[in-house]
């Protein structure tokens, strides 16, 4: 796939993608998501053959801001941001792959919130960085048209830069949401689907209601946006086709969460098989809290 924000499954349907309901039960590889902050993009630019590291606005098409030295860091960004691209530039491993991950914190302590989620390891962390790393970019000679993949090889943690890549799996039977996905397909003959445009539009305002907290409505969201309403319950019917999907899978790490002093799951997981790659998270819980909790970074 091509670099780009990963989607919410049920958002797929609005515009009548049907493959995201096969995307429920093929085999699939699983990995947690970590809410780190700010994304980090680092390894060998395909361009010069230099080690970089940037923001994702190392994919920039206009404004590039790749950084190939401690020099450019400070020509392309300040404050917080600038000081963690210094951090990374000195303490991650020189690669000839591409990698992306969220940034957690700098060695030190046990307990750490980059974001919404506060993540408490079992013990001091002594390396410098800490990185979550997600996604590796191959192909291409210019950043501007590497591919994505999820990333599922365990990256070697070294001395100065510990990589955090929790195990998760998934219950390959999943007969009932077999049986929810085929009843979806069914319903989605009688839907007038929506264009990428309008779809694009529609997600701003099922954002907007899950900001405020509110149940999407979609009587209310139909007939403000002349949609069919049979669109909107097949897009409520597959995100709960999503949360059940919950039940299927198992984490295995020893990393605790807490958001705002709570006990909490991790943020979700991102799941990937031929049929595409999306993000399992709970929108009422944690995507309205990003929304809404202030930002650390």
């Amino acid at each position: 796939m091509q670099n780009k924000h990963l989607e919410h499954p049920e958002d797929q349907i609005l515009t009548g993608n049907l493959s995201v309901l096969d995307w429920f039960t093929a085999d699939s590889n699983i990995s947690i998501k970590i809410d780190g902050a700010p994304a980090i993009v680092w390894g060998r630019n395909p361009a010069n053959g230099k080690f970089f590291v940037g923001t994702k606005s190392v994919f920039n098409k206009v404004k590039i801001k790749i950084n190939h030295s401690h020099e450019e860091i400070d020509a392309n960004h300040e404050g917080k941001v600038a000081t963690i691209l210094h951090a990374c530039f000195d303490h991650l491993p020189r690669t000839n792959a591409v990698y992306q991950g969220d940034f957690i914190g700098a060695g030190g302590s046990d307990t750490y919130c980059p974001n919404t989620i506060t993540y408490k390891f079992p013990e001091v962390i002594t390396q410098d960085l800490i990185i979550a790393p997600h996604t590796i970019y191959s192909g291409g000679d210019d950043l501007r048209n590497v591919s994505a993949s999820p990333l599922y090889q365990k990256l070697q943690s070294t001395d100065r830069c510990l990589f955090v890549q929790p195990d998760a799996s998934i219950c390959p039977y999943r007969d009932d949401i077999e049986d929810f996905c085929k009843f979806a397909k069914q319903m989605s003959t009688l839907c007038t689907f929506v264009s990428d445009k309008q779809a694009a539009e529609l997600k701003k305002v099922i954002n907007s209601y899950i900001r405020e907290g509110k149940e999407v409505d979609e009587h209310e969201i139909a007939e403000n946006y002349d949609v069919d309403i049979n669109v909107l319950r097949l897009w409520k019917l597959v995100e709960s086709i999503k949360m059940d999907l919950f039940c299927f899978i198992e984490s295995d790490t020893d990393i605790s969460c807490k958001i705002d002093g709570e006990l909490s799951d991790h943020e979700g997981y991102v799941m990937h098989n031929k049929f595409g790659t999306y993000k399992i998270v709970n929108r009422e819980e944690f995507s309205r809290l990003n929304f809404t909790l202030a930002k650390n970074w």
